[in-house]
């Protein structure tokens, strides 16, 4: 009784010292990398600066409401349920979070039973000899009948996580797993963008198709005047073919902006994830500027964008791999326990006598590899460098692409008033020239290149009102999709 707890002392102060080596884990301990960030944007008066938490999988919110475009918010509420590309960004993170389970099941012992029933029956010409040196002559006993062996054994198999191996492996993993979570937002982030930007431009196309249809009518009608001095002999034929060509130019103009019309309706259909013919946007002309967009400050884009949600998190599984070549250097030490039941007997089977157990720990280490772990240790140093450097690089793209966005904003609204300017200076002139056309002091020459100035010039101020809502889509993205509008 004695020896048999002395026994289960020993085993119990074994695990206990398995469990406290556990407490130890070899390798780097993460730091988030510093980025390289400004205090305040160069193209927005400066508001302040604050230190950024990152935060993997920032919900984006309804950023595309500020337009106040009820046809443009049930399109993009498709996007995040039925895209394909989201879709599978989705089954991705799935994948993510399973690793972790598996990583995690490496904490916990392994148990396996393989119970069996073993009929042997020997040759009956089989025989068995020992000859004692010295002594003559042989014993022979012959092996005869049939044997059926009973065994119920069960294996626990653990290995103690003495240098972080199994730890640093789950982490690894669940920091590639909030960098896959953040995927699914940047995912959605970029589709939704996606959607928008055509969605501006294809009403940008019904505003281009407005003002051909008012060109047209109005060449009619310069056609027709031509067509009625031509026939009172004021006119020449050459008038007439000059206004005839500009109007059938105008048609052919019109005509010719279905095309691209009909090919961005047909990348919406996708981006929110059915079949071209099942979506129709119907016409309407763009009016109301970009609304105003808060940008907060620099720092703020760490909790924003969830492509450098990624990669900060990329750069936190990188660290542990690290660990984990590292602890390769050390030895693996597994307890192994075998118990179980074994007779020749199935009514003795399940009885005490007939258990069997052992225990004992296993130490496993490699003694020369060539190098090849010394090697694996500076390949993943070698990674997190370049995932920090993907980080760092991350930060100053989206830095890069807010100022490029404020920077369009601010000059196109520029740009706006001026051409607002150069249209109403356009159609005086035109107005002139009419008349002018009309008391027979110029020639159609005169008409038609004034009719084009002005035609040029509203077209000008149409495209340019596109780009601004375009720029204001791609800032929006550019700042991660959503913001606080209280402080």
């Amino acid at each position: 009784m004695k020896m048999r707890r002395r026994k289960m002392m020993r085993v119990a102060a074994m695990v206990a010292w398995c469990a406290a080596a556990s407490a130890c884990a070899v390798g780097p301990t993460y730091h988030r990398p510093a980025p390289v960030i400004s205090d305040a944007y160069k193209e927005a008066p400066p508001e302040g600066w604050k230190a950024a938490q990152p935060n993997e999988g920032i919900p984006r919110g309804s950023w595309w409401e500020v337009y106040n475009d009820p046809q443009l918010n049930e399109l993009e509420a498709q996007v995040s349920i039925s895209n394909q590309n989201v879709i599978a960004a989705i089954a991705q993170y799935r994948e993510a979070r399973d690793q972790i389970r598996i990583a995690r099941s490496g904490v916990f012992p392994t148990v396996t039973a393989s119970p069996s029933i073993t009929v042997t029956h020997p040759s009956s010409t089989t025989a068995r000899s020992s000859v004692a040196s010295g002594v003559s002559g042989a014993v022979v006993t012959a092996a005869s009948g049939t044997v059926v062996d009973y065994t119920l054994p069960v294996d626990v198999s653990y290995q103690a996580d003495i240098f972080g191996s199994i730890r640093r492996s789950v982490a690894a993993s669940t920091a590639t797993a909030q960098a896959s979570a953040a995927e699914i937002e940047n995912a959605k982030l970029t589709y939704q963008a996606q959607l928008a930007q055509m969605y501006f431009q294809l009403h940008g196309l019904d505003g281009d198709a407005d003002l051909l249809q008012r060109t047209v009518t109005a060449y009619q009608q310069s056609l027709q005047l031509t067509q009625d001095r031509f026939d009172a002999g004021v006119a020449s034929g050459a008038d007439v073919a000059q206004a005839k060509t500009q109007l059938e130019t105008s048609r052919a103009e019109l005509l010719d902006t279905g095309v691209a019309r009909a090919q961005y309706e047909h990348a919406i259909a996708i981006l929110v994830g059915k079949a071209p013919a099942a979506v129709g946007v119907p016409a309407a002309v763009l009016v109301m500027p970009p609304p105003p967009i808060p940008t907060g400050v620099p720092s703020a884009l760490l909790e924003r964008r969830p492509d450098i949600t990624a990669a900060e998190r990329n750069v936190a599984a990188a660290n542990e791999q690290i660990g984990i070549a590292k602890a390769a250097l050390f030895p693996a030490l597994t307890l192994a326990a075998t118990g179980g039941l074994e007779s020749t007997s199935l009514a003795q089977w399940f009885t005490l006598p007939s258990r069997f157990w052992s225990l004992g720990p296993q130490l496993a280490a490699t003694l020369f590899d060539g190098g090849k772990r010394r090697a694996q240790i500076d390949l993943q140093e070698a990674a997190y460098d370049a995932s920090v450097a993907s980080y760092r690089q991350a930060v100053l793209t989206a830095l890069q692409q807010v100022e490029d966005q404020l920077a369009a904003l601010r000059v196109l609204e520029q740009e706006a008033d001026v051409q607002r300017a150069a249209v109403a200076a356009a159609e005086e002139s035109l107005s002139i020239a009419n008349e002018q056309y009309r008391a027979g002091t110029v020639d159609y020459l005169q008409v038609i290149t004034t009719q084009t100035l002005a035609f040029q010039s509203e077209r000008t101020l149409i495209d340019i009102l596109t780009r601004r809502l375009t720029a204001s889509v791609l800032l929006i993205e550019a700042l991660g999709g959503g913001w606080q509008t209280t402080p």
